[in-house]
């Protein structure tokens, strides 16, 4: 990058870190006690999360407590480039945006290659990794905070196998998450990111909702308030903690939404949104039934909840007619639209900005708080997924409301006791 080019993005950057710092009050509130406090004094923490103004609001929460930084992207796609080169003249940043996959995890090394102490990883691409190529690393970290439900998914298959070294708290799994992040979260930047790429009309269009979890019932809802017909898709699965794709649907079907297959309505839809975490939750036969013009979005973390090789191989062509769309002629001349080439629609710059300021300071206010408590307790943690400390939990959604002028009353003693008593069952 030329010197005046990236002078120009170094103080674009610089304005964007400044716009989300200001409206981060839960961020600043911890940033102020790790200013004082500093309880991460001289831990080196390797980061991947989608490196963008948000992100660095929390590096630089972190780094003020005394941590020592080094991040990349946790996808090849979401690096807003005036952001990394603002923070690359405070912290090690390896990424930029529109990288290869070569590039995404030659990236990643180097964040490992900086022997963390402590990983914040968003998918467990970061976590995996260090498991595999460096297992001497492995043995010295002392644990790490994982961010999205894929990531979940793929730290329990590493613990189901016995392969996980270290304890990784599910900040994910926080209730605070599923209500700031996941539900109100991806709900709204989905749609902007769709907007922002095509500039289309929703109202009236019938748009499929693939995964009815946190993340779906956020996007169907906004979806409805912007007058869409919302059609949700589940699958026959079932689960052990309560919350099948059964549950879900019946769910979907008193929030207002049809429910059922999506062969039942692939021919119908206008826009297609998966959200569900699984591979091919869209796939080549789904694809193959679409009508003209159907437009495809991705919500999950990776790139494989539309069946892209299935896409190809129905296809006579492709171009990229916009940022982040791109034109598939399939060889019954009918044409399908794939936007953000099938990664996070949300994320993908330059169409997407992510989640709004406000949902990520709660988010990101979590894995900073999760940090401390690792660095205070792994010792007496055990190598497996470890939930959110119900103290951190409460502490994020407090100073949120009181970041609004909201104070909630205390119960009364008598009060205290009452519940108590229930509770015991006396």
């Amino acid at each position: 990058m030329a010197s005046s080019n990236k002078n120009v993005s170094k103080i674009k950057g610089v304005n964007l870190l400044a716009w989300a710092e200001e409206r981060m009050p839960i961020l600043n509130n911890i940033s102020k006690r790790f200013i004082q406090e500093k309880p991460l004094n001289g831990v080196k923490i390797g980061v991947a999360l989608h490196l963008e103004k948000k992100t660095g609001v929390l590096l630089r929460t972190l780094q003020k407590g005394g941590a020592k930084v080094s991040a990349s992207s946790c996808n090849p796609l979401t690096t807003d480039d005036n952001v990394a080169v603002a923070l690359s003249d405070e912290m090690n940043i390896h990424a930029w945006s529109n990288q290869t996959d070569d590039e995404y995890y030659e990236c990643l090394i180097n964040v490992l290659e900086s022997k963390p102490d402590i990983i914040i990883d968003d998918g467990c691409d970061l976590i995996f990794l260090a498991h595999k190529k460096y297992p001497e690393l492995v043995n010295n970290i002392f644990g790490a905070c994982e961010e999205t439900t894929t990531g979940i998914v793929r730290l329990r298959a590493m613990q189901k196998d016995n392969a996980l070294r270290f304890p990784v708290v599910a900040v994910n799994n926080a209730y605070s998450k599923y209500l700031f992040d996941n539900r109100y979260g991806t709900g709204q930047s989905v749609i902007e990111g769709i907007l922002s790429a095509t500039n289309t009309l929703i109202a009236g269009k019938n748009v499929i909702v693939v995964g009815y979890g946190w993340c779906g019932r956020g996007i169907a809802h906004r979806l409805k308030g912007l007058g869409a017909k919302v059609f949700v898709v589940e699958t026959a699965s079932t689960s052990t903690d309560g919350s099948s794709g059964y549950h879900r649907a019946l769910e979907a079907l008193y929030d207002g939404c049809w429910v059922g297959s999506l062969n039942d309505v692939a021919d119908i839809g206008d826009i297609f949104i998966s959200a569900t975490g699984n591979k091919h939750a869209v796939g080549k036969h789904h694809l193959q039934k679409m009508k003209d013009g159907a437009i495809l979005a991705n919500a999950g973390h990776f790139n494989n909840e539309i069946d892209l090789n299935g896409l190809e191989s129905i296809s006579i062509s492709s171009d990229e007619i916009l940022p982040n769309v791109d034109k598939y002629i399939l060889e019954d001349g009918k044409h399908l639209i794939l936007l953000s080439k099938g990664r996070l629609v949300n994320l993908s710059q330059p169409t997407g900005q992510g989640h709004p300021i406000e949902i990520m300071d709660a988010s990101f206010a979590t894995q900073a708080l999760c940090v401390e408590h690792l660095v205070k307790n792994y010792k007496n943690l055990d190598s497996s997924i470890c939930d959110v400390p119900l103290t951190i939990d409460n502490e994020v959604a407090r100073i949120a409301l009181e970041s609004h002028e909201i104070y909630l009353e205390e119960l009364s003693e008598d009060q205290k006791k009452y519940l108590q008593t229930w509770q015991e069952g006396t």
